[in-house]
């Protein structure tokens, strides 16, 4: 698998990591999502790596590709996914309220 992803996506754990933010959220209310049949045989996404040839790994013995290659559709679906569950997060405290 690639490595120095911008983003990670984990389909078993329904997971999408933001490598810049270095944070992660199981996205586990959205199994219409998850379950489309273009994921059936991947296993996870390294996406925005300097080798886009080794983006995406499958469950079967298929050769990695880019994200391209595997034609699932446009990545921002991910993203828009990943910055709903950012947003819904209660701010941090600022130093005066610790």
């Amino acid at each position: 698998m690639a490595t120095n992803a911008t983003w990670t996506v984990v389909f078993d754990d329904k997971q999408i990591i933001n490598h810049s933010e270095g944070i992660a959220y199981k996205i586990l209310n959205d199994d219409a999502f998850w379950n489309q049949s273009k994921f059936s045989n991947i296993w996870a996404i390294q996406y925005g790596t300097s080798n886009s040839s080794d983006e995406v790994e499958h469950r079967d013995d298929t050769p990695h590709c880019s994200y391209a290659e595997a034609d699932l559709g446009d990545f921002q679906e991910f993203i828009d996914r990943w910055n709903t569950a950012h947003a819904a997060q209660p701010p941090e405290p600022t130093p005066e309220e610790e």
